[in-house]
């Protein structure tokens, strides 16, 4: 069954869209906008799962740990980062299975999990942020490395660790599996040798990092404020994911016999991440410890080369070979690393341009971007700030995953929202407030509680506040809009949503998996979720009113605007205040942001320098707050202008759609006119070829008829000719025969009377035989009898045959009719070469004359 719209919905002419070579190969492409069907899935569950575990291999968990350790010391670190990872794998438990049971990526995921079709942009941003931040992080811990080994200066080191992985992600997973497949041996034996090792040759070295206080005002020991300020930073890795599930989505179906190793895994490498995740940022710590211990600096002994040159030191002597194999494990584990990042990165933003811009030049376009803005990042040294990065990060991450936890884990078992997952802009609204709205207060109220509006425990538990307002506020706003705002329009085939039938889209032409599709009454046609997402000219006119926007927005402009201005110019003051707000939100976050990395950057000695510069910030963001009001002001005027030039576009559309439906309606009844004419031509061709047939009929009747009397005629005629001297001949027949016997007895007399005649006479007599002829010459007579009669016979039958000069009517006996007839045949009864006598059987009853 296929939604059908109200018949009030007006249609679009059809435009075929055709995308580039780059979107057009799956290979590269690797369905970055869409629903994974079931021909591409073809890699099995273990192939999969070592795919998505080998983007654990950054080293930013041992960076992270390590930094931890030499900030908190080692109780706080540790329990923040067994803590954090115990939520990071339950949070991971929903996520990775409703990605892998409907094959979509955490964009996707996002979308129908209550944010919304384009709610869910930010949330794309997000995790676009997440991707680019860790990638630059990776990044330059790989520089760090080749600067060491090849005295590549840093600047250098960054482009070389950046460019190296485009062509690595280039082919998507595709490439990807085969990479992570090739290293992972290699990269797992260099990550635990050095600690076997430095455990086996430093004893010590377990207990100095149990015992590790680092720059920790608690030292060792546990503190509740220092370990919530640690479990912020270790909190930034929940977005982490997003990229297991961009592999996890490939996953063959879950069937009775791969059960067992499809849950496998999907916990392995989906939430099951973060137990080597765990283990890595503890090893960090370890190896941080290790490193301080032998005399380096802390902020030399934070940096995972360091880190594992150290670990290497217990298995090699030769400070060259300590830092080879220390570079050959960097350089491996940031490559497996940065692809995944680099990978979900060109995802995200090819999901965040697409619903902005509708268009979709490909995911390389993207994964290209995304490692630009990584390079900038490292150019600005972001390894410098990396704590403070993290910190904030975490805030609005955890509020994001924290949202569409709630969504899975509690409204859909409630019934709160959809038990599935609704992806398809054609069935969605643009915003849903139960996602987006919940992870917008939750961050909100956790950004201010990181920069200390709630005071330093609120501070230090910023991400705990996130999670739980998430968490909480998820279901209370799906329960106060009763879940309205999830499905804008009802898919009928939702139930049948994993079916492996195709259709073919309106708009492409190409055929999609019937869970890749919607119905679209705009177009008249099934259309596919990439052709869907692209299209800018529908302007969603296929669903409901329900806006939650509007619905908000709507009643305060009659509160406000009602009798006090114009219409017009109500509308054009909420759009300019709606758009300045925006624009001046972002760049106070942006300044808000400087002013926090710097704070946390400087010293309480440094009072000075950190007042002058929250001068500097907001003298420059007073005036920037002008160009923003004039810049707001002509984009509303801009957009005013386009929207009269699309209305206009769109009224001369509607009238040329009109007259096309007329010449339409026309050529229809012209059509069905034509047809008629034909039918009627076609009817009357029938009875004219029936009237000739029966004329010809009838004229082969007449000449049979005129033939038939004409031999009748002749017949008849022949008969009468013949009869006659028949007639003559039959009657002297009697005459011939008395004289001939007279004639024969005056012989018979003459020699009886003279019987010596001459001789002349007797041998004359013996050459004619005279004896035979007075015994044969009666016979003759007799047989010409005979003849005559028989003609006299035949001609009788021809002249009741012919019937001529007879009345039209009369009676006659049926016997001397066949008798007649008979006569006429008899020589074809008689025996022939080729075929024997036929023998007729006359038994003749009594019939009365019949009238003919």
């Amino acid at each position: 069954m296929v939604a059908r719209p109200p018949v009030n919905h007006r249609k679009i002419v059809k435009e075929r869209r055709d995308y580039n070579a780059w979107v057009a190969n799956e290979t590269i492409e690797d369905y970055s906008l869409r629903y994974a069907p079931q021909s591409f899935r073809k890699w099995s569950e273990f192939l999969v799962a070592n795919t998505a575990l080998g983007g654990i291999s950054f080293l930013a968990l041992e960076a992270i740990g390590g930094s931890l350790i030499i900030n908190y010391g080692f109780g706080n670190s540790f329990w923040a980062i067994l803590v954090v990872s115990t939520i990071i794998f339950l949070t991971g438990i929903p996520i990775a299975y409703y990605a892998a049971k409907y094959n979509i990526d955490i964009d996707l995921l996002t979308r129908g999990a209550g944010f919304g079709y384009i709610g869910s942009t930010i949330t794309s941003l997000i995790y676009a942020s997440f991707t680019f931040i860790f990638f630059a992080l990776e990044a330059a811990i790989m520089a760090q490395a080749l600067q060491l080994y090849f005295h590549l200066p840093l600047a250098i080191g960054y482009i070389v660790s950046s460019l190296v992985i485009i062509p690595f992600v280039f082919y998507g997973v595709t490439l990807i599996n085969r990479l992570q497949l090739w290293t992972q041996p290699i990269w797992l034996c260099l990550m635990i040798l050095p600690y076997i090792f430095v455990l086996y040759k430093e004893p010590d070295a377990f207990s100095n990092w149990l015992n590790f206080a680092g720059n920790s005002p608690s030292k060792a020991a546990f503190d509740p404020l220092l370990f919530g300020t640690a479990a912020t930073v270790s909190f930034s890795l929940i977005a982490q994911i997003g990229e297991q599930v961009d592999y996890l989505r490939f996953l063959p179906d879950r069937q009775e016999n791969n059960r067992f190793r499809w849950w496998l895994a999907l916990i392995l490498a989906g939430p099951g991440w973060i137990i080597l995740g765990g283990a890595k940022q503890l090893g960090g710590a370890f190896l941080a410890s290790l490193a301080i211990s032998r005399g380096l600096p802390p902020y030399i002994a934070k940096e995972p080369i360091h880190m594992y040159m150290a670990g290497f030191a217990d298995i090699f002597s030769r400070p060259e070979v300590i830092l080879g194999f220390a570079t050959l494990f960097v350089v491996i584990s940031q490559i497996k690393i940065n692809v995944t990042n680099a990978y979900g990165g060109s995802l995200a933003w090819s999901n965040f341009f697409s619903r902005l811009t509708h268009c979709h030049p490909g995911r390389v376009v993207w994964l290209v971007f995304n490692v630009a803005i990584a390079l900038l990042l490292m150019e600005m040294g972001v390894f410098d700030t990396l704590e403070a990065i993290l910190g904030l990060y975490s805030n609005v991450a955890i509020a994001w995953v924290g949202a569409v936890v709630a969504d899975l884990v509690i409204n859909k078992p409630l019934g709160l929202s959809p038990s599935y997952i609704e992806f398809k802009r054609a069935y969605l609204y643009n915003f849903n407030p139960v996602g987006f709205g919940s992870m917008a207060i939750a961050s909100a109220v956790a950004i201010a509680a990181f920069v200390g509006v709630f005071g330093i425990y609120a501070q230090a538990y910023s991400p705990f506040i996130s999670l739980s307002l998430a968490f909480v506020l998820s279901p209370a706003i799906a329960f106060i809009t009763k879940g309205k705002y999830y499905i804008a329009r009802k898919d009928d085939r939702c139930h049948i949503s994993i079916s492996d039938s195709l259709i073919t889209c309106c708009i492409c032409e190409q055929k999609y998996s019937l869970a890749d599709t919607a119905y679209c009454p705009v177009y008249d046609g099934s259309i596919c979720s990439l052709c869907c997402s692209l299209d800018a000219r529908c302007h969603d006119i296929c669903k409901t009113s329900n806006n939650p926007i509007k619905d908000f927005i709507e009643p305060l402009k009659k509160v406000v605007l009602t009798n006090r201005i114009s219409p017009k110019i109500g509308v054009r003051i909420v759009k300019f205040f709606q758009l300045f707000l925006l624009i001046a939100g972002i760049i106070g976050a942006i300044f808000a942001l400087v002013y926090s990395l710097v704070r946390w950057e400087i010293t309480d000695s440094a009072q000075l320098n950190y007042t002058q510069i929250s001068e500097i910030l907001i003298s420059l963001y007073v005036p920037l707050l002008l160009l923003t009001g004039i810049a707001a002001w002509w984009l509303v005027l801009s957009e005013e202008s386009r929207e009269l030039a699309e209305n206009e576009l769109e009224k001369q559309n509607r009238l040329l759609q009109q007259e096309i439906s007329e010449r339409q309606q026309v050529e229809v009844a012209l059509q069905k006119l034509t047809h008629e004419l034909e039918i009627r031509v076609e009817q009357r061709t029938a009875e004219l070829s029936e009237a000739l047939r029966i004329l010809k009929q009838a004229q082969t009747q007449l000449v049979q008829t005129e033939k038939m009397s004409s031999l009748g005629q002749l017949v008849a005629g022949v008969a009468h000719e013949i009869n006659n001297p028949l007639n003559f001949i039959h009657g002297n027949l009697d005459y011939a025969c008395t004289y001939v016997e007279e004639l024969l007895k005056v012989i018979e007399m003459y020699l009886t009377e003279i019987p010596n005649t001459t001789p002349k006479i007797n041998q004359y007599i013996e050459e004619i035989e005279l004896n035979f002829i007075q015994e044969d010459l009666p016979k003759l007579l007799s047989s010409m009898r005979l003849g005559t009669e028989r003609i006299q016979a035949i001609v009788v039958s021809l002249r009741n045959f012919s019937r001529l000069d007879e009345a039209e009517v009369k009676a006659v006996d049926i016997h001397a009719g066949i008798d007649s007839t008979l006569m006429i045949l008899g020589h074809r009864l008689k025996a022939k070469p080729e075929s024997p006598a036929i023998h007729v059987i006359k038994n003749y009853g009594n019939l009365p004359l019949i009238e003919c």
